[in-house]
């Protein structure tokens, strides 16, 4: 049986990593209220729907993307059931194709292990080029729900919130396609 904890509204009692602790600070200073469970590793699809259950969302999809040469990154958020296509997201922004950027920039840029990737690591600051890109599908949704950073966390918060109070308050203008 895959757990899922009750919803709560505070912030972990401990942190798993500096991005996760980081997120809660933000969205607490930021006075962006927040549901979240915590769960057993949320790594396959049957586990994201125990999830989007448990939150009563729908769990997105985000991934870490990086150009060939390794010098321009991409964070993408996307509907869970949607394919990746690397042709159309790089047509959609212009740019050449892309592919998943190693794991070793994925702790170093974003600060996630695999499978805890999060549009809210814009919260961590970063000197490389990272673009943070939202599928439109997403952004007409009311809410917006995503991991905290780690696998075993997934948070709620209003899509609303997300993109008029949270990117401009660490400095970040998501490109949306």
């Amino acid at each position: 049986m895959f757990y899922v904890s009750e919803r709560m509204t505070q912030a972990p009692e401990s942190f798993s990593t500096p991005l996760q602790e980081n997120i809660y600070k933000a969205l607490i200073s930021l006075r962006i209220p927040f549901e979240r469970v915590d769960t057993d590793p949320g790594i396959t699809m049957e586990d994201c729907l125990n999830i989007n259950e448990g939150i009563g969302g729908r769990i997105v999809k985000t991934v870490f993307l990086c150009n060939r040469q390794q010098t321009k990154f991409y964070v993408y958020a996307t509907r869970a059931d949607k394919p990746f296509v690397t042709k159309d997201f790089g047509a959609a922004l212009g740019i050449p194709r892309v592919s998943f950027a190693p794991e070793d920039l994925l702790r170093d840029i974003a600060g996630v292990q695999h499978g805890a990737t999060t549009i809210l690591c814009a919260v961590m600051d970063t000197d490389r080029d990272v673009t943070f890109v939202i599928d439109r599908e997403l952004t007409e949704a009311d809410t917006y729900c995503c991991t905290d950073g780690t696998a075993t966390c997934f948070i709620k918060i209003s899509t609303a919130d997300l993109l008029e109070r949270f990117f401009p308050a660490v400095g970040k203008q998501p490109v949306i396609i």
